[in-house]
């Protein structure tokens, strides 16, 4: 998936199908001059569904998507007969996918299994023929029930990425590359800040024949929380991940200090996030050598207390599998 493929936000303006209208017709035929009513009664519109579909991983098929109609009800005939229903729509989204109020900003309801089916717009009801208005007092009803109208609603559909592991660091700590390493997927990586502007999917695959998603999410800045730099336009992306992995690079200032500063962002946005398993990956640790390293973990073992840290190499292809057999051990104690 090429990067300007990634759509996680649209807009979408939905409207279901009215009902069709009722019949007031009276029956006629040779040598019956005045039968009874026997209008039938309207069809229902159609309703607008979401469905979730596990095969999709981006709303770029709804970019251009601004409006959604579903199919108006047929009008009710002669002879009892009933009007057709409207044609039913269905939008198809990935799984993560929230659905909101454009107006309230309120939120719908969220899509996460495949083939959910939720109903956003429903289709009105057909009106009563006169058939159905029929009495001992009035046996000639010359009336019949409009069908219901149409309901309308502007969605904002917002996709938040559904993966077990998720790749929390600054820009330039070395994520994208860490993602290419252990799967197959092709971020773009160059040594400048913000090369990721969107979320990267990998599949990592482990021992017989086992797997887990990995996401690289755009690198945060101090004040993320507050919308600078990428904002929450990264940050409701974490909200999914069962493990945060944090990123540091070995040749950081202050490696403590660094992870603080990333913890706090995360807190700031939802102090929820605080309670996911957390992972420190120290990265680039083949610009130290055993002694630098054996100082550096010192240090570390007396200011992470507890918090579980590694060091790895993307580049020299060092720590990896521990790494991995690390996070499947995470994500298998999360499932239970």
């Amino acid at each position: 998936m090429t990067e300007g493929n990634f759509v996680d936000y649209v807009k979408i303006y939905v409207s279901s199908g009215k009902g069709g209208k009722g019949s007031s017709h009276l029956h006629r035929e040779k040598f019956i001059e005045k039968g009874g009513p026997d209008g039938g009664d309207g069809g229902r519109g159609g309703h607008v569904y979401i469905k979730g579909n596990k095969n999709l991983w981006t709303l770029f098929h709804l970019k251009f998507l601004k409006h959604m109609r579903a199919g108006h009800g047929g009008d009710g005939g002669s002879s009892r007969s009933t009007g057709h229903d409207g044609e039913d729509k269905y939008i198809e989204v990935p799984l993560g996918t929230v659905v909101k109020d454009q107006e309230t900003g309120d939120i719908l309801f969220e899509i996460t299994e495949h083939d959910e089916v939720r109903i956003l717009a429903e289709g009105g009801k057909g009106g009563l023929g006169n058939w159905n208005f029929r009495s001992s007092t009035n046996q000639t009803p010359r009336y019949a029930q409009p069908g219901m109208p149409v309901k309308e609603v502007d969605v904002t559909l917002e996709l938040k990425v559904l993966a077990d592991v998720g790749l929390v660091g600054f820009p330039n700590a070395g994520k994208s590359t860490l993602l290419s390493v252990l799967t197959s997927a092709k971020p773009k990586i160059a040594d400048y800040p913000f090369t990721t502007l969107k979320p990267n999917l990998g599949i990592v695959a482990y021992r017989d024949f086992q797997s887990f998603v990995m996401a690289d999410i755009p690198g945060i800045i101090e004040g993320a929380a507050e919308g600078k730099g990428l904002g929450h336009y990264f940050l409701r992306h974490i909200e999914r991940n069962s493990t945060l992995l944090f990123l540091v690079p070995a040749d950081a200032d202050d490696i403590k200090k660094e992870y603080e500063i990333l913890l706090d962002e995360l807190r700031r946005y939802n102090p929820e996030m605080l309670d996911k398993d957390r992972l420190i990956v120290i990265s680039k640790c083949d610009m130290l050598d055993d002694e630098l390293k054996a100082e550096l973990k010192k240090q570390l073992d007396k200011e992470f207390k507890g918090t579980p840290y590694m060091f790895i190499s993307s580049v020299a292809q060092q720590g990896l599998q521990e790494l991995k057999d690390k996070l499947w051990q995470m994500l298998n104690v999360e499932e239970k």
